[in-house]
């Protein structure tokens, strides 16, 4: 098996000769590092790979209901937690909903860091995956071969069959934020047409940082003089650009063979670009039916309609929440201001919050897979 190092440049070595594995996880982040950690203890060969180092790529504003965090035992990772959210609209300049639940930001490397730790004897090595043909998936340093594929690289759906719509035509919505140093109290919506017409812009902070961005459910947009508008407005420094595209539909969660989790099966909920939770989520899920495959419980091919027809099984969710996505544009004035206000009322705010937080429920990650073997000392610090 690949030992876990980054390679760069001319370090960029092929894989040597015999590098397979019983499952491929191709990407490092939320829903890859979460699968992987379903399968801790397996005593499956699992081999990760990205095209950075685990923790390396921030990829959002890095915020999830607290109680996931800890459900996955994260919540060493956290930086600041709310039990509210402050929305602005032109003339509700602060409406305060209560949720009935706490979020929490976090930092992104420890977070990924966390999740590995808890990976048990998995592998990980960088390679850019570029290509798959049936069990043979092409990277940048070689082939690599498994029986169980799983596509975690996020919304290109590089694995997946043909070509893939790329933007600005495909089911995406765009986002680009600054991390300035500073410091907040509230966790902040901007549902602003001075800053996009189909979005809203946001403040979250993060202990000594305050992530700043906007986001457009229209790819067509522009994002970065909003942005920069907003942040100006909120009286910081637009420091540490991040910019990424985001999925806002559902896609088939199985094709060809391949598990697909995450971004790459659009598992990011629309309306509020959450992605973070249900790419936990759909990663339990994904890691409970390819556990069950590694334990002679079920085939792969009962793994691939299971999990399929559970991801599915959510369509109506993230339909209902799409709808409510594309009517943004047109609620701007009366009718998005008395929605502000609305959510400020206990009983509106609870149920609605409460049924949100249901799509993906926290309780989902409990109980956790089996105990990971400690990691030696010496791969750890490799």
């Amino acid at each position: 098996m690949p030992v876990r190092a980054t390679k760069r440049g001319a370090a960029r070595v092929p894989f040597p000769s015999g590098a397979d594995a019983d499952v491929l996880i191709c990407g490092a982040s939320f829903a890859g590092l979460t699968v992987a950690r379903e399968l801790r203890a397996s005593g499956a060969r699992v081999l990760v790979v990205d095209r950075y180092e685990i923790g390396e790529r921030q990829t959002s504003a890095c915020a999830a209901p607290t109680e996931w965090l800890r459900n996955l035992g994260l919540e060493a990772s956290i930086r600041q937690t709310f039990d509210s959210l402050v929305v602005r609209t032109p003339k509700v300049q602060k409406a305060r909903w209560r949720l009935p639940f706490t979020f929490s930001t976090f930092d992104y490397q420890q977070l990924c860091g966390l999740l590995w730790d808890q990976s048990g004897e998995a592998e990980f090595e960088t390679a850019k995956v570029s290509s798959r043909t049936g069990s043979v998936v092409s990277t940048d340093r070689g082939d690599l071969h498994a029986p169980l594929i799983i596509d975690a690289l996020g919304w290109r759906r590089v694995l997946g069959v043909g070509d893939n719509v790329q933007p600005p035509n495909a089911s995406l919505s765009r986002g680009l934020e600054v991390h300035p140093k500073g410091a907040g109290t509230d966790l902040e919506l901007f549902v602003d047409p001075r800053y996009v017409d189909a979005g809203y812009g946001w403040s979250f902070p993060a202990g000594d940082e305050v992530r700043i961005g906007v986001g457009s459910f229209d790819p067509h947009d522009p994002v970065k003089q909003p942005t920069l508008q907003l942040v100006e407005d909120v009286a910081q420094r637009p420091d540490g650009y991040q910019g990424n595209w985001i999925p806002h539909r559902l896609r088939p969660a199985t094709e060809d063979g391949v598990f697909f989790v995450g971004d790459s099966a659009g598992h990011c909920l629309p309306l509020s670009a959450e992605g973070i939770r249900t790419a936990f989520y759909f990663g339990i899920a994904a890691g409970r039916e390819l556990r069950a495959v590694l334990d002679g419980r079920q085939d792969k091919a009962a793994a691939l309609k299971r999990y399929h027809r559970f991801s599915a099984q959510h369509r109506w969710k993230f339909e209902s929440m799409y709808r409510s996505q594309q009517a943004i544009r047109h609620l701007h004035g009366f009718p998005l201001d008395k929605l502000a206000r609305i959510f400020t009322r206990p009983r509106p705010g609870n149920f609605a919050f409460q049924h949100y937080l249901d799509i993906a429920p926290p309780s989902f990650a409990v109980p956790a897979p089996p105990a990971a073997p400690v990691r030696a000392a010496a791969e750890q610090a490799a």
